[in-house]
């Protein structure tokens, strides 16, 4: 970012009267970009993605979780990183795509909110910070174009209605918003398949907390690039809880006690659990 000489006082985009984005504000700051460099094909399976993340409504609001591994083509790039994260008190963000990318655009968007709280004086509705998210996604439009991708999940406690809300997005900025449940990332496929089963409207928070992780491991038995849980070193799933006191980050004790269950049911049923049949029997 280039800053021009202030000599004792501030740029004139300090002192210029603007909006409430501090997105809009960097823009102003730094001025027209240069063109981006081309990144090739053969490139792109240097780069971390990471992949899967599935969001759903239960009772109380939205449950995130996300598996901890990223891929560089085929090669674990890592196996901890953190894909779910805190957008403000009332909502969080989780990341599937180019993974440098994908956590700087969540950390610009956890400003963004930041900063029209503290300009305007009150927080954002939440359609308002998912139409700020697909503002950010569309900025980096170009660079997804060459194959840099960033494709989030949003989801949050709507104060004004009394639920939860899940948003999901496409590369150019289009918001969408699901009805109940979401996946996205590699796995998704997987994933979606199956919460579909597994899901039940009204579920209450420790169900829901099973079913992420029942969900997660599904996605991981079929999709290489997710992360199944790592008795061995320890890493779970990454998982958060939003209602109507705020963003709670499941404590990986928790996490844990859920993910032995699940192993220890695996052990005799590796298919995981079947969704009963309509009139109420099971296959």
């Amino acid at each position: 970012m280039s800053l021009e000489p202030w000599h004792g006082r501030l740029p004139a985009a300090f002192m210029a009267p603007g909006g409430s984005s501090f997105a809009d504000f960097l823009a102003v700051l730094d001025g027209p970009r240069s063109s981006l460099p081309v990144v090739t094909g053969e490139g792109l399976g240097d780069i971390p993605h990471a992949t899967t993340i599935v969001a759903f409504t239960y009772a109380g609001g939205v449950i995130m979780a996300g598996d901890r591994r990223a891929t560089m083509g085929n090669v674990i790039a890592q196996r901890d990183i953190e894909k779910v994260f805190p957008a403000d008190e009332h909502s969080v963000v989780g990341i599937a795509g180019a993974a440098g990318i994908a956590v700087e655009l969540v950390r610009l968007f956890q400003v963004e909110l930041e900063h029209y709280e503290k300009i305007e004086g009150i927080p954002l509705s939440l359609d308002g910070k998912a139409n700020r998210l697909a503002a950010l996604l569309r900025g980096n439009l170009s660079m997804a174009l060459q194959g840099l991708a960033v494709v989030p999940v949003f989801g949050g406690y709507d104060l004004a209605s009394g639920r939860g809300r899940i948003f999901s997005y496409d590369v150019t900025g289009g918001r969408y918003e699901e009805r109940e449940h979401h996946a996205v990332g590699s796995g998704s496929m997987f994933a979606r398949g199956s919460v579909k089963k597994l899901y039940r409207a009204g579920m209450t928070e420790a169900d829901a907390l099973t079913t992420a992780i029942e969900v997660l491991y599904d996605a991981a038995d079929d999709d290489s690039a997710t992360g199944g849980p790592d008795l061995t070193r320890r890493i779970f799933p990454v998982i958060a809880v939003v209602d109507a006191i705020g963003v709670r980050m499941v404590a990986e004790s928790d996490v844990e006690a859920v993910v032995q269950a699940v192993v220890n049911a695996r052990l005799s049923a590796p298919d995981g659990p079947v969704a009963p049949l309509p009139g109420g029997g099971a296959s």
